[in-house]
């Protein structure tokens, strides 16, 4: 990667001057007129030594080690205290050569490791909405980018399969006497919005639901039918769902699966001494002392003997740790259950179930409508995800004539890439405005944008058809320059991604490519070239970038059409 090989160089160069420093830090620079890289270190230097940062800095760049005339074309310091680096054309290309021949682009995965990624979390016997495409969304992009990087990664899809809305919609199945194998989706899909709304308003409705929950969760023969069947039903409209979005778990476990766990968590608890007894109903006290605010204790089993998503959520760990012996257990959910999970993990990591590090939330923001309020439809209702799909398709093929005529498999991979390059593009703990019509443009931060780039740029290397193309140390003009140096960035962003589980960095930095690729491509005629050595240079240059940018929407879970 540049920026470590960037500061191992800067490291020699400081020894070489005998300043001796732990860590050397090289950021890429925001004013890339000026240099490419930049280091302030010596800042901490000056601090350390009690030497001025000029004396420091003089010092530095009069090193004459040859690394640094092969490195730099520019090596300046800038008082007060910077170090301005401008690559040499030979590091740039060398550099290249070395990804483009590296398997993943010379990326040195750290130790390999088990993770467990806990994603998706819907509710069965409740049709997807737009709401549940975020987790599906990251959690699936976060995966590829784990695995990518070395490690076995299980996930996980974790559903909602043994609460108060399956009492509900048991419930409202008696009531119209439906008959067991009458059961279809569209059935549940009418009947759980009904009983909901009707336990909102009536006290003694919900009374029942709750009592035929908690009959199912203890064993009840007839509910548990009526529940493999909701099951059953459920399931397979899931799979339908996440199959068109590309998104798929290694096990579709549930709250359900987590059941025969719930007596050793509550034993492990007891023997820790940190269950206690508060108005009937069992907690775990999960306060610290360095809290700046007040923490509510977990509920772990109610006075009725019912249990919690809190008390399942532990039994999961439990489940997953003896089962898998994960490294990391990490969890794409609502920004919304930040306080649920703290307590979880807390409790976790007090009861040695597992250390408090090793459990990760990672928090979603909502996906919200121009009135900046979770996205509805006019009628008031989030969409459902079959709704959106088929929206977003109509929306892309009103954009131009041509698009009527397209293949539908080539729709429905447009479709994926408008919905996943806008959500992905946006940090995953923010909240973004949905705006489909802006979404589906071939121009802007759009997903038909980096897809149309790549296809363009294959097309041009597809006329072509060199082979044995290489690369010499060329570099011809400012366009190609900037092409080439962002190209080189590719390892530093996958890093970045994986260490914070943040699919934003790739998706960010591809839109950024495809704007270098394509001002490249109308500054430079390389299909009208005369001179062969540069347009085998420039063939070269832009083979590894459209290997680089399939190779990215892939970690994104974004697949490549045909044409557009």
């Amino acid at each position: 990667m540049i920026q470590k090989q960037l500061e191992d160089i800067l490291k020699a160069i400081f020894k070489s001057c005998d300043f001796d420093i732990e860590k050397v830090t090289v950021n890429l620079s925001n004013r890339p007129d000026l240099c490419d890289y930049q280091c302030n270190d010596i800042f901490k230097l000056s601090k350390v030594l009690k030497k001025s940062p000029i004396e420091i800095g003089e010092k530095i760049i009069n090193s004459q080690l040859d690394i640094v005339k092969k490195t730099f074309k520019k090596f300046d310091f800038v008082s007060p205290g910077f170090i301005n680096m401008t690559l040499s054309d030979e590091f740039i290309n060398t550099n290249l050569s070395k990804m483009n021949s590296a398997n993943k682009y010379g990326i040195k995965s750290s130790k390999k490791e088990t993770y467990v990624i806990d994603y998706g979390g819907a509710n069965v016997a409740k049709p997807l909405h737009v709401g549940h495409m975020r987790t599906a969304i990251v959690g699936e992009s976060i995966k590829r980018i784990i695995k990518f990087m070395g490690n076995d990664i299980i996930s996980d899809i974790h559903m909602g399969d043994y609460g108060l809305q399956i009492g509900q919609v048991i419930y409202g199945l008696q009531q119209e006497d439906i008959n067991l194998e009458a059961i279809d989706i569209k059935i549940l899909n009418r009947i759980y919005p009904q009983i909901s709304a009707l336990c909102k308003e009536n006290e003694e409705v919900k009374n029942i639901c709750s009592n035929i929950t908690k009959e199912l969760q203890d064993g009840n023969k007839e509910y548990q039918k009526i529940w493999q069947k909701i099951m059953e039903i459920s399931k397979a409209d899931m799979r339908g769902l996440y199959d068109y979005l590309d998104v798929h778990f290694d096990l579709w476990y549930g709250e359900s699966d987590a059941y025969p766990y719930l007596e050793p968590v509550k034993n492990l608890l007891v023997s820790k001494k940190l269950l206690e007894e508060s108005q009937g109903a069992l907690v775990v006290d999960v306060k610290n002392s360095t809290d700046k605010k007040e923490l509510p204790p977990l509920l772990f089993q109610k006075s009725n003997g019912a249990y919690l998503y809190a008390s399942t959520d532990l039994a999961t760990i439990y489940q997953r740790v003896k089962d898998f012996k994960p490294n990391h257990i990490l969890y794409v959910v609502d920004n919304r259950q930040q306080m649920h999970f703290e307590q979880v993990f807390r409790v976790a990591d007090k009861s040695g179930l597992m250390n408090y590090e090793n459990l990760e939330f990672l928090g979603y923001g909502t996906v919200n409508g121009e009135d900046n309020k979770p996205y509805k439809t006019r009628s008031g209702d989030a969409p459902s995800l079959a709704d959106l799909f088929k929206q977003t398709k109509e929306i892309f093929i009103s954009k131009r004539e041509e698009n009527k005529n397209m293949d539908s498999k080539d729709l429905d991979i447009i479709v994926n890439a408008i919905l996943k390059f806008a959500d992905l593009y946006n940090s995953r703990d923010k909240d973004y405005i949905f705006d489909l019509t802006k979404f589906s443009d071939v121009t802007g931060k759009t997903g038909p944008y980096i897809l149309y780039t790549y296809l363009r740029i294959r097309k041009i290397l597809r006329e072509l058809n060199l082979e044995d193309i290489t690369l010499n140390n060329t570099i011809y003009n400012k366009i190609d320059r900037e092409l080439r140096l962002k190209i080189l960035q590719t390892p530093d962003v996958i890093e970045n991604a994986f260490q914070e589980r943040k699919p934003s960095y790739i998706a960010d930095y591809l839109y950024d490519l495809c704007v270098c690729a394509n001002s490249f491509y109308t500054t430079n005629h390389i299909l009208d070239l005369i001179d062969k050595e540069k347009q085998n240079n420039w063939v070269y240059v832009l083979n590894l970038m459209n290997n680089i940018i399939k190779d990215l929407l892939n970690l994104l879970a974004i697949d490549i059409p045909s044409k557009m």
